[in-house]
């Protein structure tokens, strides 16, 4: 293998395949990235066999063939070169890669290419194409309400659903219930589901760029896979086997309190209001007072601490229904927030027992469910 390729092409396509890079497994092989000259361009690899990411880099080819090297040396390597040309040499005898930018030369083991895990292709026929942004603001608004902890696998992926021209994610850790549907080109004649691990799509969103003009998602039969093909990058990731809890009977039908905020304003109390949380469980008391005649409808959130003190902070509001106060994982209320893109949110519940219901004010197809929690009056 004899190429050439610019420094930052290499840098910035070894900074996306190294996110998939095992740092420690018991195979050296999951350590290292993957070179190999693809139809005269550069291809990376990276894998943690959960996930693969793929990319290509535009390249002078003199020689084909393949490596693969450890990433973290290749990558801090390559990181310390000038904005140059990188011309890469492979001596196949003894497996090492030697590496030349301006004036600095350095020669890196590597191992053989074949031991690196097969990369499964795409499906050019069935393949459902969706618009990146549209794909990017939904993994935002569901993946980070997803478990953490593996002892319930199934909650750490993301439920994703294809029906029709609709596309629906839903994710929950136990505590809190993210769900939201979009519209996808094309139409799905067969309604399926899987479970795709959510750091995986949470990958997927960090890929995704302004500039990208389409994903398409696919399948490889009998793999277990699905497989996010973004133009120069593609991203395979194992799907999650287990069944996903039936999250419909969770989403209250009704309330007795609905109260409409502006987004950044409760956004900047309940931020507020976790400085002082954190010490209590990030417990913190919302109060919704519907006003009469003499005072406003507002909404009030507080948190206290025996450690650090105590915050009181209010919020316009406007409030249908009765009085109420109930108690929230202020840091799960925040994290909602801050993927809620409307001018204004509606809170909406029923009694301090129950969960809270969040949905931004003019788009129907986002909602996130969080539980209530005990307070000490």
């Amino acid at each position: 293998m004899k190429i050439s390729c610019l420094q930052d092409n290499l840098a910035k396509g070894l900074s996306t395949v190294s996110r998939a890079v095992s740092p420690r497994s018991t195979l050296p092989v999951l350590g290292n990235v993957l070179l190999a000259v693809d139809n005269g361009r550069l291809k990376l690899s990276a894998t943690n066999l959960e996930i693969v990411i793929t990319c290509w880099i535009g390249a002078t080819v003199t020689e084909a063939g393949a490596t693969t090297v450890p990433a973290r040396t290749f990558s801090e390597l390559v990181n310390t070169f000038p904005p140059d040309r990188v011309d890469l040499s492979l001596n196949k005898t003894t497996e090492t890669l030697h590496v030349s930018c301006g004036r600095t030369q350095a020669n890196v083991k590597g191992i053989n290419a074949n031991e690196f895990p097969v990369i499964p292709e795409p499906d050019h026929e069935n393949r459902i194409r969706m618009e990146p942004a549209v794909l990017k603001r939904v993994i935002a608004q569901v993946a980070f309400a997803a478990a953490t902890d593996d002892s319930r696998p199934s909650l750490t992926g993301v439920l994703t659903t294809f029906e029709g021209n609709r596309i629906t994610m839903a994710a929950t850790d136990g505590f809190r219930l993210s769900v939201r549907s979009a519209h996808i080109a094309g139409y799905v004649e067969k309604p399926f589901n899987v479970i795709i691990p959510a750091r995986a799509l949470s990958e997927v969103g960090r890929i995704i760029t302004d500039d990208l003009e389409a994903v398409y998602i696919s399948m490889p039969s009998g793999r277990n896979q699905i497989i996010f093909d973004m133009d120069n990058v593609l991203l395979v990731s194992q799907l999650i086997d287990g069944k996903f809890p039936d999250y419909a009977p969770i989403i209250p039908k009704k309330y007795t309190t609905r109260t409409v905020l502006n987004t950044a304003e409760f956004s900047k109390a309940c931020r507020t209001a976790d400085i002082f949380a954190r010490e209590s469980s990030n417990t913190a008391r919302v109060a919704v007072e519907p006003g009469d005649g003499l005072s406003a409808a507002s909404a009030t959130i507080a948190a206290n601490s025996k450690e650090t003190g105590d915050n009181v902070a209010q919020v316009d509001a406007n409030v249908e229904g009765m009085p109420v106060e109930i108690a929230f994982n202020v840091k799960f209320m925040s994290d909602a927030l801050g993927v809620i893109d409307t001018p204004q949110v509606a809170l909406e519940t029923t009694s301090a027992n129950e969960p809270g219901v969040l949905k931004p004010v003019g788009d129907n197809d986002f909602v996130h469910i969080i539980m209530p929690m005990n307070f000490n009056r």
